[in-house]
């Protein structure tokens, strides 16, 4: 049950963050006003809170297992939202990241 808010809770933070970021983009390099920035303004500052409701206590440990959450979820946002075409180093690229997050975050440990 763990495993599952903690994924559940990394997706949330990838959803703030990237969609936060994204919004900035539009907002600044798209000419979309500044409206759209403040609202990845808003949606960035939710994403630093989310974190904190991570299960486990080591916040370098949840910080560095993101970082594979955030490069899969990027490319992906990419893909949905700007129809980004991700080859095939770009796909294995964020495998690799998503297992050294898995071993990071949810290998077995004797702490």
């Amino acid at each position: 049950m763990l495993i599952i808010r903690s994924a559940a809770l990394f997706a949330v933070a990838a959803l703030f963050e990237i969609g936060g970021a994204w919004l900035v983009w539009q907002g600044v390099r798209e000419n979309r006003g500044w409206l759209w920035a403040a609202g990845g303004v808003l949606a960035l500052g939710a994403y630093g809170f989310v974190a904190t409701f991570q299960p486990d206590a080591h916040f370098g440990r949840i910080l560095a297992a993101y970082g594979g959450i955030f490069v899969a979820g990027s490319i992906a946002w990419g893909a949905v939202a700007d129809g980004y075409r991700p080859d095939r180093w770009d796909i294995a690229g964020a495998v690799v990241c998503l297992a050294g997050m898995a071993l990071i975050m949810y290998a077995p440990r004797g702490e």
